[in-house]
């Protein structure tokens, strides 16, 4: 009786979705910018229509209604078979950095003027995925306990992927002209040629996953079970990760990096198969996990077409849409998923429990020399390569026309840079301690992309809008995405696990959101969409520096007068407490200054990530975990990180530039996956 009802329910829930999928094709076959209503189609079908309309349908409808079929089949059998190899819900092509990698691959060839068949390009796509998604799983394990640790690794692999993949988008603006939206994920096709090549790959996988499904149920079940059942775990593991690179890497061949749906789709099912007995077998999760991708890809654009209309919608990336709403479903997952209640022991950078006073003042005083000297050299270097002399003369009014041009360029960008790098590092410190958590950084958590979002909002809607009005919308950017991210993680107690991963849904949707923004507004300026997210001081003026320069004096008398109360709330709730710490009011006066901090650094020179996350812990690591001497030694560190990536960002290439926010993702992601695998090393020998 039970196994019967079972079957109704797969059979009802198999029907449903083939009917939402016709549904959706036949909407999305009526949505176009050609003048044709849905009676057109309907007579198309009847063979009762004119060659015009035909060509309509055939050569621009149909090619993204099929990609939408085909792209939305991979993405959704492959999360879910990254999922149960890992035996996580959170993995998908997404957090594993499986598109980024495909994506950074397909860029790098065309960055070096190579230009690749279909398959050719599926071919490098499926290179790059597959060594992501390895150094990934390498990284994070596939115990199926590390939610947060997979995440953290992917998104770590994917940033850097991502800045890589800029950095060539900007240095080969020629070669890869277009790549910056079809990176969003485009469902724009000219014709049938690429579903008609690719759409057989991806039926062939689906075929050999399918063909794998019953050791696939076993391995679910734990490696010791399966083995005794006679299953070559390794092999088996190996070969559905291939394969479903494979389908993700096809997928990004015909339409870009679609955000989300890999990991929503096999998630949503999983979550029905609560109610619907047997839909955990992969012989049914698989094909059922195709058609909700199908279902999620092909809503989304529908979605888009109808509420911003057929001709926004040939400017929007679709992969956008996706990425908000799958990160808005990625921060309800995590919400409600279940996490350990005792805190967990974060990567740390093997912190001191303290040096000496006559060892940290030795330490910070290096460290100003340092600061001072990394100072005197980002402003004699870039471009244009300068004297000391000739600074002296810009000082004393004395110098010449070239070196006054130079100098009034490059010196407020310099400040700009150390300033900013000081604030978010300072940020980050407190952020860490109130959340009790050393991952929270402003810009892991979201923060940073909320004060992205925040300017790059006002900029967008209100022309020629103030740099103070500007920075204000910044800070109650910055203010908002952090409400929300504490407020969601509030239940359990800010759980480790659940902020993160908040965090990170948080970040996702904010840099589609700014993504979106830029490209309604001035589609064809990819290089300003890739200075914002990227984090640049060009342009910046002394008046620039004004917001940074007084949130740094407001908030630092604050954070030397709190400094005691940030080692207490640090520890536990109930320890400040009992030495009479108000904790709600100072957590909420803490958290507001480092709002300041990153509201005003994002409003001058935009988002950067990571600055905040390595400075602290380096901090720790060299002079133990009192704020008193964190503080001031993570500001320092911070401005030095931001500050030469700048100087290298301004002079390597000159006189073209990088961004700083890409140098510092490049620098700052081999320390985070460093701390990560010093993590994992530490958990195996405690286990």
């Amino acid at each position: 009786m039970e196994k019967t009802l079972g079957r109704s329910r797969l059979a009802l829930l198999v029907v449903g979705l083939g009917v939402l999928v016709a549904l959706g094709s036949a909407v999305h076959l009526t949505q176009g910018t050609a003048n044709l209503d849905p009676w057109d189609v309907l007579r198309l079908v009847f063979g009762a229509e004119s060659e015009d309309t035909a060509a309509v349908v055939l050569e621009s409808r149909l090619p993204r209604l099929a990609a939408a079929l085909v792209v939305g089949v991979a993405l959704g059998v492959s999360g879910a078979a990254l999922q149960s190899v890992a035996r996580n819900v959170i993995a998908s092509p997404d957090t594993l950095a499986v598109d980024a990698g495909a994506h950074l691959a397909i860029v790098a060839v065309a960055a070096v003027g190579l230009s690749l068949p279909l398959l050719g390009a599926a071919g490098v796509a499926f290179a790059g995925g597959l060594g992501a998604a390895l150094l990934v799983l390498t990284l994070a394990g596939t115990g199926g306990q590390g939610i947060v640790r997979l995440v953290l690794a992917g998104t770590a692999i994917a940033l850097a992927m991502i800045s890589a993949t800029r950095v060539l988008l900007l240095l080969f603006s020629e070669e890869t002209r277009g790549l910056f939206a079809w990176g969003a994920g485009s469902l724009g096709q000219n014709g049938l040629d690429g579903v008609r090549t690719l759409g057989p790959v991806v039926g062939a996988a689906l075929l050999l996953l399918l063909l794998l499904s019953r050791r696939l149920d076993l391995m679910y079940l734990g490696d010791d079970h399966a083995r005794t059942l006679g299953v070559h775990v390794g092999r088996i593991r190996f070969a559905t990760i291939a394969l479903a690179v494979l389908l993700a890497a096809t997928a990004v061949t015909i339409a870009g990096p679609i955000g989300f749906v890999g990991l929503a789709a096999p998630a949503l099912v999983r979550l029905l198969s609560n109610v619907v007995p047997g839909l955990h077998r992969h012989a049914a999760l698989l094909p059922v996990s195709a058609a909700m991708g199908v279902a999620l890809l092909l809503g989304a654009d529908v979605l888009m077409r109808a509420l911003i209309g057929s001709q926004g919608a040939l400017e929007v990336p679709t992969g956008v849409v996706t990425t908000v709403l799958g990160a808005v479903f990625l921060m309800v997952l995590a919400r409600n998923i279940r996490v350990a209640t005792t805190a967990a022991e974060p990567p740390s950078a093997h912190a001191r429990v303290g040096v000496s006073g006559l060892r940290y003042r030795v330490i910070l005083g290096v460290l100003v020399v340092v600061a001072f000297a990394a100072l005197v050299g980002s402003i004699l270097l870039g471009d244009t390569k300068l004297l000391l002399g000739d600074v002296v003369n810009w000082v004393t009014g004395q110098a010449g026309p070239l070196v006054s041009g130079v100098m009034e360029n490059r010196a407020p960008r310099v400040a700009a840079s150390f300033l900013a790098g000081a604030s978010l590092a300072l940020a980050g410190a407190v952020v860490q301690a109130v959340a009790r958590n050393p991952l929270a950084e402003p810009g892991v958590i979201g923060v940073s992309g909320g004060a992205g979002l925040g300017a790059v909002t006002v900029i967008t809607l209100v022309s020629g809008v103030g740099f103070w009005t500007q920075a204000g919308f910044a800070g109650i950017g910055a203010a908002v995405a952090m409400a929300v991210v504490f407020a969601l993680a509030a239940r359990g107690g800010l759980a480790s696990e659940r902020l993160v991963l908040i965090g990170f849904g948080m970040q996702a949707a904010t840099q589609a959101l700014v993504t979106l923004l830029i490209t309604l507004s001035d589609p064809w300026n990819e290089a300003k969409a890739l200075t914002w997210l990227g984090g640049s001081t060009y342009g910046r003026s002394f008046a620039h520096l004004v917001p940074m320069a007084l949130a740094i004096l407001l908030v630092v008398p604050l954070l030397v007068r709190a400094r005691g109360e940030l080692d207490l709330i640090s520890l536990d709730d109930e320890t400040p407490r009992v030495l009479g710490v108000p904790v709600p009011r100072s957590r909420l006066l803490l958290l507001v200054g480092a709002v300041l901090l990153t509201g005003s650094a994002v409003a001058g020179i935009g988002v950067i990530a990571f600055v905040g996350l390595v400075a602290p812990h380096a901090a720790r690591a060299i002079v133990g975990r009192r704020h008193a001497r964190v503080l001031p030694v993570a500001a320092l560190l911070g401005a030095l990180l931001v500050g030469l990536a700048d100087t290298v960002g301004r002079t390597v290439i000159a006189p073209a530039q990088l961004p700083a926010g890409l140098m510092t993702a490049l620098i700052g992601v081999p320390y985070f996956v460093w701390l990560l695998q010093r993590s994992r090393a530490a958990t195996t020998l405690r286990g």
